[in-house]
């Protein structure tokens, strides 16, 4: 263990509630900040499957670790090892000789034997082999290298075949995952054959082909029971420090940000245990897009096990706004509660509509005391990352057609369709007792689309959402950085994702009907972009009067079901069976194709809610002389534009000055500096005067 460091990985407890069941992500980013400390490891180890060449006299290595790298890359591929023997060092150039040897170069020294009865003799690996690789550093044009001076691949011994060289202990490495995997086994009593043949079935590797043997599981056992007492302290010590200037650091911030807001609790021993906090322009944030919450609880830190909980939400044009962040002692249902209350404290007890969480029974009975108003609603996508954990062992082959069907069932929309299919799944893979399956349909009413269509979303279970919660936390997980440090990231990654302003562009009409013109002038071009395209797609549907102000519509060639739209006129109410609305707020094209039927121009107010306005933006509209309608803008320079291009290609004269005209005054407008606060009010206003 590195005291030194702090690595988030992503939480691997089962939330089935056994805790020696492990979850492995399907689906995991190679460059992804939860396995940043341990991937470096797998990169530059498997790099010797890339082809390597020969060693030569002569060949130049930028330093000694890369011809150490490259020669043992070599040595692997041609069935032996390497170690390193002399080094030689001046008072000028310090170190300027490497040598590296073959594993059995030179021969062992006999050692003077302990006062036992019966000694242990151990025969000796090495036989005096000449094979070597020599490196020298030269200074050339004020920089060092190292070339080859002396080379050798004459071996006296029989050199191994892949299956053997892999065995030598030069390759035998335990990864950082592992070894956590192989101690938790071990605390829990599990023998050290018993751990191999664990380990065995989840990476899905033949028995005996793990990078590792029996002896050095035992090894690593023994040395971390040798070692643990002194790394515990000297990790909770770093702990208790590094909390303590995480809790200064909060305090220091009060100052420069007036609205900052933070809460810790401490221990029996008077130590920082947990510690949540807020920035002023989040609960500002929260007060308009309050009312979907996302709180994303996938890292941990494995240097000192605290959990990581970060609150998030969508803003009106679509971007994952920061709302909080906290730091958990454990993952129980009183730790989420305090976290919960924190929150809501910060945010004045406002409760949010909707809640997104993991899967978790910890979190899942903390929201249902602490917010008992707000829905409850797990994220489909941490469901299908642990799935493969789950099921590709017990159905081998059968998993991926397992899986494609378990997301068709996903996505259905009726409750009898989903309850029926789901018995036929679970006994078509002889799954009824499993007790995951048994986890997952005690939960459907949070994760299946049957049962939570009905619930307003704002378009958080989109792709694009979960990537930029994902792209958030990269920038603020870092494999070796402590608290503090932690908390700075957090603050420059919050202030970065609510200052950015995404370039406001204008958008185009497609159908040139009434009501996308209405709209394109209320909604943000996110909000609108998703309306138009169901008003795009309207066009294909037909109605079918039924009578009572109810109307069935379908698409012209029955791509997919029908729906029910009823209509009431009194105080211009439509309900679709879709419940699209209902669900992110923006009208279907079910019922946008019933409005049209009625004549509609313009949609109702009621159906452009306040979250997707242009007016419910947080963006500084301060600059009254920016006060410039995009639609004139842009109207008058296709004019200009228009009638500059008719005018030019009236001769080749006439084309060659405006073009030249034209390319000079494109570099003077981009040689102007730019006042960037002016830019993004010209566009704010731009566009909501529009």
């Amino acid at each position: 263990m590195k005291p030194s460091n702090n690595i988030w990985i992503p939480r691997q407890q089962c939330p089935c509630g056994d805790w020696k069941c492990y979850i492995k992500y399907e689906g995991d980013d190679p460059t992804s900040v939860s396995s940043l400390h341990v991937k470096s490891e797998i990169t530059s180890s498997s790099s010797s499957s890339e082809a390597v060449f020969t060693p030569y006299v002569g060949q130049i290595f930028k330093t000694d670790d890369d011809a150490f790298e490259y020669y043992s890359n070599f040595a692997r591929k041609n069935g032996f090892s390497i170690r390193k023997a002399r080094s030689t060092e001046s008072q000028n150039l310090g170190i300027y000789r490497r040598d590296f040897v073959c594993y059995r170069s030179g021969f062992n020294q006999p050692r003077k034997k302990a006062n036992v009865e019966h000694p242990r003799e151990r025969k000796s690996v090495r036989c005096g082999c000449d094979a070597k690789l020599y490196l020298t550093k030269e200074i050339v044009d004020g920089i060092s290298q190292w070339y080859v001076s002396q080379f050798s691949n004459v071996h006296n011994h029989e050199l191994l075949e892949d299956d053997q060289v892999r065995l030598l202990p030069a390759y035998r490495k335990i990864q950082e995952a592992d070894q956590e995997r192989i101690l938790l086994l071990s605390k829990a009593g599990f023998p050290v054959n018993r751990i191999v043949k664990v380990l065995e079935l989840e990476k899905g590797v033949q028995p005996g082909h793990l990078p590792f043997i029996e002896k050095d599981i035992r090894n690593f056992i023994r040395t971390c029971k040798k070692t643990v007492q002194d790394n515990d302290a000297l990790l909770n010590e770093k702990r208790e420090n590094d909390m303590l200037e995480l809790l200064e650091a909060c305090k220091a911030m009060t100052e420069r940000d007036p609205g900052f807001v933070y809460d810790y609790t401490i221990d029996e021993n008077e130590k920082v245990e947990n510690i949540a906090w807020s920035y002023g322009h989040s609960v500002r944030a929260y007060t308009v897009f309050g009312d979907v919450v996302a709180f994303d609880t996938t890292y941990r830190s494995i240097t000192y096990g605290l959990l990581l909980g970060v609150w998030f939400g969508i803003d009106n044009h679509g971007r994952a706004t920061f709302l909080g962040c906290v730091l958990l002692h454990d993952e129980s249902s009183h730790s989420f509660a305090w976290a919960l209350q924190a929150f809501m404290r910060f945010m004045r007890g406002r409760y949010p509509q909707t809640i997104l969480t993991d899967i978790d029974s910890g979190l899942r009975d903390a929201i249902a005391r602490e917010l008992p108003s707000t829905k409850h609603v797990i994220c489909i996508w941490h469901i299908l990352s642990k799935i493969s954990s789950w099921f590709s062992l017990p159905l081998g082959p059968q998993y991926e057609n397992f899986k494609a069907e378990f997301d068709v069932l996903s996505h259905l929309e009726s409750v009898e369709d989903f309850e029926h299919q789901w018995n036929i799944l679970a006994a078509r893979y002889g799954l009824v007792s499993d007790k995951h399956i048994g986890l997952l349909y005690s939960s459907r009413e949070s994760w299946s689309l049957s049962y939570i269509r009905g619930y307003f979303l704002a378009r958080t279970l989109t792709a694009e959402f979960s990537l930029a919660l994902e792209s958030f936390l990269k920038r603020i997980l870092n494999a070796q950085t402590c608290l503090q440090v932690f908390f700075e990231q957090v603050s420059i990654a919050a202030n970065f994702g609510n200052q950015t302003r995404e370039g406001m562009q204008y958008m185009n009409v497609k159908t040139g009907m009434p009501i996308e013109e209405h709209a394109r002038n209320i909604l943000t071009p996110y909000a609108f972009s998703v309306l138009q395209h169901e008003i795009v797609l309207s066009v294909q549907y037909a109605t079918t009067e039924m009578g009572s102000g109810s109307y069935l519509v379908r698409h012209y060639k029955k791509l997919d079901g029908e729906c029910l739209v009823i209509w009431i006129p009194d105080d211009e109410q439509i309900h679709c069976s879709c419940k699209e609305f209902e669900h992110s707020g923006i009208l279907c094209r079910h019922s946008l194709r019933v409005l049209v039927v009625k004549n509609y121009f313009q949609l109702p107010e009621k159906y452009f809610l306040l979250r997707w306005r242009l007016e419910s933006s947080l963006d500084s509209l301060a600059d009254e002389n920016a006060q410039i309608s995009a639609d004139d803008c842009a109207e008058s320079f296709n004019t200009l534009t228009a009638s500059l291009l008719t005018e030019s290609l009236v001769s080749k004269e006439r084309f060659n000055y405006v073009h030249r005209e034209l390319s000079s005054l494109l570099e003077h407008v981009r040689s102007m500096p730019v006042i960037e606060e002016y830019a993004v009010n010209m566009a704010g206003n731009s566009i909501s005067d529009s």
